[in-house]
């Protein structure tokens, strides 16, 4: 991959999560009014802080893929981020997919980038 296209989309996903980590803490992104359902998952992560280190985790990658240090390691632990959002809006906010989309194919493609780095995981 260029590096320059490399750069650029790393950059975009480590954003992309900072803004959503920060908003977890912050909420400055308006958010609709959410189903039964939809509430009662939150109220069920929020009562286990399980949202926080969700948001905590989304910070700290974003700003490593920004910064370019341990951007590889921030991938991978990204991408369990990345398959939980997309299951939840299959199975909860279909209607909302379309980030969880951007957010799992920015990921992918920096997985592709940083593939030099997995090799010795990979190797048998």
């Amino acid at each position: 991959m260029n590096s320059k296209v490399f750069m650029v989309i790393r950059i975009l996903l480590g954003l992309f999560v900072l803004v959503f980590g920060l908003n977890k803490f912050l909420q400055f992104i308006p958010m609709g009014e959410p189903s039964d359902d939809v509430a009662a998952y939150f109220g069920a992560m929020m009562s286990t802080n399980t949202l926080s280190l969700v948001a905590i985790v989304e910070i700290v990658a974003g700003l490593a893929l920004i910064f370019n240090k341990y951007g590889a390691l921030m991938a991978l632990i990204l991408m369990s981020v990345s398959v939980n959002a997309i299951l939840f809006h299959i199975a909860l906010a279909p209607e909302g997919i379309g980030g969880a989309v951007a957010l799992i194919v920015l990921n992918i493609a920096v997985l592709f980038g940083y593939k030099d780095k997995y090799q010795s995981l990979l190797a048998g």
